[in-house]
């Protein structure tokens, strides 16, 4: 069996360009880790190295229960890796298209609170994706949690207001993220999410595997709304409302922060209430026209400022 420092590698859990993950034991510590390992091709190209490493310091820095940590840093033959938490849960992507509309908006909503607490460490992770965001196991006392992974794409607000190289997965990749048009923030990572969420919802990318990026140059009709849902699909009242919005092609129309997407998720939304009965009085019939909500009513009130600006 292979090691790595004092880790033995037992299955490999995903590779990349640049790096491979490991799921590994930790002897001295008897318990099961994840090991990321740059690939050796990269190894001797100095900015990439700097780059990795840079992960695993921003990983570590980042110190929240919604965010994987990283628990220690090696080289062994001059190829560095970075030692993680291992999630047992496997990640979003294993859910889509077997997820229930409560319980997929559920998921949605947790990465965007994941996603949150990048931004309010003054991080974008340009590289949101369902692969990109892990699940813990579910207990007795609480559904799965979602926890965010992957920084190899992220970068410092501070730094992404002016261009940049462009980095992420065209599918998930929001307008001005892949033409790098004056820079981009977290609403970028906003966009991302909502293809997310889509994604878990329908089972499928809302603007195929090119992105809206690929539909807005070749002038396809889903560049400018979502695509029509197969027979008898469709997504919960409100929600496709909410969806467009965060896919806004202009960074202003969506909604401002992770946080506020994910609540918008989860914003109750009115049921249909049973219509009530024609009641007998003494020497006549009553009728009663009786007007009722047909369909649900999506109610969050930051939604409709954002569309009436």
């Amino acid at each position: 069996m292979r090691k790595l420092g004092r880790y033995l590698l037992l299955d490999r859990l995903g590779a990349g360009s640049f790096a491979t993950v490991w799921k590994a034991y930790d002897p001295e510590l008897d318990t099961e880790v994840a090991v990321k390992v740059l690939a050796e091709n990269w190894a001797a190209n100095a900015d990439v190295r700097e780059r990795f490493l840079a992960e695993a310091r921003l990983l570590r820095r980042i110190a929240s229960p919604r965010v994987v940590r990283v628990h220690d840093v090696g080289v062994q033959e001059d190829r560095p890796y970075f030692v993680m938490d291992y999630v047992r849960g496997g990640t979003l992507a294993d859910r889509v298209g077997g997820c229930d509309p409560q319980e997929a908006l559920r998921l949605a909503a947790e990465a965007g609170y994941a996603v949150q607490v990048l931004h309010e460490a003054g991080v974008v992770h340009r590289d949101v994706k369902p692969s990109n965001l892990l699940l813990a196991t579910a207990t007795a006392a609480a559904p799965a949690a979602v926890l965010v992974a992957d920084l190899g794409s992220a970068k410092q607000m501070a730094d992404a207001s002016g261009l940049t190289v462009t980095t992420g997965t065209p599918a998930y990749m929001a307008p001005e993220q892949a033409f790098q048009t004056g820079g981009f923030d977290g609403r970028a990572d906003v966009y991302a999410l909502a293809v997310v969420a889509y994604e878990l919802l329908t089972g499928q990318k809302p603007f195929g595997p090119g992105g809206r990026a690929t539909a807005l140059m070749t002038d396809r009709p889903a560049a400018s709304t979502l695509p029509a849902l197969p027979a008898g699909q469709e997504l919960p009242p409100g929600v496709a409302l909410l969806l467009r919005t965060a896919m806004s092609v202009e960074p202003a129309d969506r909604p401002p922060t992770a946080q506020a997407f994910a609540d918008a998720l989860l914003a109750p939304v009115p049921q249909p209430q049973p219509r009530p009965q024609p009641q007998e009085r003494p020497g006549r019939l009553t009728l009663r026209a009786v007007c009722l909500a047909s369909g649900a009513v999506f109610t969050a009130t930051t939604l409709l400022s954002w569309l009436h600006r």
